[in-house]
């Protein structure tokens, strides 16, 4: 490609995430949500009803599960929805600490990162609609487990790219589709459907906006910076079971974490929640080849978000 049709190229490339850019800025100052007051936080939450449906609780079909009385089902539903939530807002801080970089990597004046920033301050309400709703639901926030912990951490060291991208949806296309179930289902708790779908309208322009970046920044790399972008994002993948489920839930239920751990990793019927979640996400993966290899398709389907 000359220098001329290369320069083409590229400027073709930025006027293309400018109309993005805007488009999402459009869309996020006509629809958006302010937890504080969209969700009725004086309301009592309803004595009975799960936080999850049961059939996506991690020890659903297994003899652990059987042993329970239908009231530790709903209490170990409750402790599961409460980690998940907990990993909303360790995932969502990692995310933001990237979204920063982006900012501070390139030119404020441009919508892309106006559009970064105004995402930003959608994250920051997420977390604070996260941390009142686990002060409503009576239990304490759980910690990530030390492995997981890290991995945040490293997630915002990574170059900007395909893989960071490719985390960000790994962090918001998982819990957007068990969220898009959950916000239907008039069972659940009234607190929790209102979470999920506040979080669901806006996590929808947040996952469009890391899908094309995603796109644009994979033209960029050569083939051996592209596998080892798919290669990170397969590493960072194995991690996503562990920490959606604290293992220390269990133990609400009298189970010994690493009992419970074991067998809901072994469930058939979890592994297809996971893969449930996962589906659309992977989905996009193919189309866009960051599946390619068969260390990568082994490493995926350890994560058990793809199925073996």
């Amino acid at each position: 490609m000359s220098e001329t049709a290369a320069g083409r190229h590229r400027g073709k490339a930025v006027g293309d995430r400018e109309k993005t850019a805007k488009r999402l800025l459009n869309a996020s100052a006509e629809k958006f949500y302010d937890p504080q007051v969209d969700i009725d936080w004086d309301a009592p939450m309803l004595e009975g009803a799960p936080y999850l449906p049961e059939h996506r609780v991690s020890l659903y079909g297994t003899s652990l599960w059987d042993g329970l009385s239908q009231e530790q089902r709903l209490e170990l539903g409750r402790h599961e929805a409460v980690s998940m939530v907990s990993y909303g807002i360790y995932a969502e801080v990692a995310l933001m600490h990237l979204l920063l970089r982006i900012v501070a990597e390139g030119d404020p004046s441009s919508r892309h990162s106006q559009y970064t920033l105004t995402e930003i301050g959608d994250e920051c309400r997420h977390s604070t609609m996260f941390g009142r709703f686990i002060g409503k639901s009576g239990l304490p926030a759980y910690r990530q487990p030390w492995l997981a912990a890290h991995a945040f951490k490293f997630i915002s060291l990574i170059p900007i790219g395909p893989v960071s991208y490719g985390m960000a949806l790994l962090i918001e296309e998982i819990l957007d589709r068990g969220q898009r179930e959950t916000m239907v289902d008039e069972s659940l708790q009234p607190h929790m459907r209102m979470l999920n779908r506040i979080h669901v309208l806006e996590e929808a322009r947040h996952i469009s906006f890391a899908r094309e970046e995603l796109v644009r920044s994979a033209e960029k790399l050569n083939r051996f910076q592209l596998w080892l972008n798919r290669l990170v994002l397969a590493v960072a993948a194995n991690g996503v079971t562990i920490a959606l489920v604290n293992p220390r839930v269990y133990a609400a239920v009298g189970i010994r974490p690493l009992t419970g751990h074991r067998a809901a990793m072994n469930n058939p019927h979890y592994q297809q929640t996971m893969q449930f979640m996962a589906e659309r996400m992977l989905r996009f993966f193919e189309e866009t080849g960051m599946l390619k290899g068969r260390l990568i398709k082994a490493l995926w389907r350890r994560s058990r978000l793809m199925p073996r």
